[in-house]
């Protein structure tokens, strides 16, 4: 091959190698970032929990929550469970409770605030094994007792369906993601807050629903994906230098 037709080829393969490089350079930086950004969510959530309950914010306030600032925020509050059907969430395991780590369901359903308004309360896990829903009603109904209790927990926020994420069962009133917001108004419980409730704490004397307190544990993987993009940008870089260097000895 001449020379002629030889610096073309070495000028597009050494501009493939700049792109491959900055890219694979730019993958490492961002997990880095991603990394930061990840210490600070997981400071702000043991703060979070590990805080002494709050008063449940007021009606008046819910507009201005978010997840970002108020996510796993402890609360307590009165209220009473409303005699309407509740909801079932499958879950293989739970990433924030150690004690269901197995496949389950979560009980959903409505209570109403001294005020009137509604929350949507995760009553606790419920055993793969209970997933009957003549059991699980049972259950649940023990709880609607139609008198006021005091229950603290946390605040949390709907989560959006991914791709794969089954549909609904109306049926069994069995859902796959924690979208309270659907579920209520498929189950006609009528305006509840932006937020559903995380119970913690009472338990039922027979611990079905199973409330408890959240420890978060959050992947931090982002420093090892870090190091093996920047591994890679040298690697390619490696193999450009020992490419040129057959060449020239071509």
């Amino acid at each position: 091959m001449n020379e002629t037709a030889r610096k073309p080829r070495a000028a597009g393969f050494m501009l493939f190698t700049l792109l491959l490089t900055a890219a694979f350079v730019a993958l490492g930086v961002w997990q880095l970032q991603r990394r930061t950004a990840k210490h600070a969510l997981i400071a702000a959530l043991t703060e979070r929990l590990a805080a002494a309950p709050v008063a449940l914010p007021p009606p008046a306030q819910w507009g201005a929550l978010t997840p970002a600032r108020d996510e796993f925020r402890r609360v307590s509050f009165s209220a009473t469970y409303a005699a309407s059907p509740d909801a079932m969430v499958y879950s293989s395991g739970s990433a924030v409770r150690k004690d269901a780590s197995g496949p389950g369901t979560w009980a959903f359903l409505p209570a109403r605030l001294p005020g009137g308004e509604i929350v949507v309360i995760d009553a606790g896990f419920v055993e793969n094994t209970m997933q009957d829903r003549s059991v699980e009603d049972r259950a649940v109904k023990k709880l609607v007792t139609g008198a006021p209790l005091a229950l603290s927990g946390y605040l949390r926020f709907p989560e959006a369906p991914g791709w794969l994420t089954p549909a609904e069962n109306r049926d069994k009133r069995l859902w796959f993601v924690r979208d309270h917001l659907a579920i209520a108004h498929a189950l006609g419980w009528g305006t509840v807050a932006p937020f559903y409730v995380d119970l913690e704490q009472p338990a039922p004397e027979n611990g079905i629903p199973r409330p408890g307190p959240l420890d978060v544990h959050l992947k931090d993987d982002h420093l090892q994906y870090a190091i093996t993009w920047f591994t890679l940008a040298g690697a390619v870089l490696v193999v450009f230098a020992v490419w040129m260097r057959g060449r020239r000895a071509a």
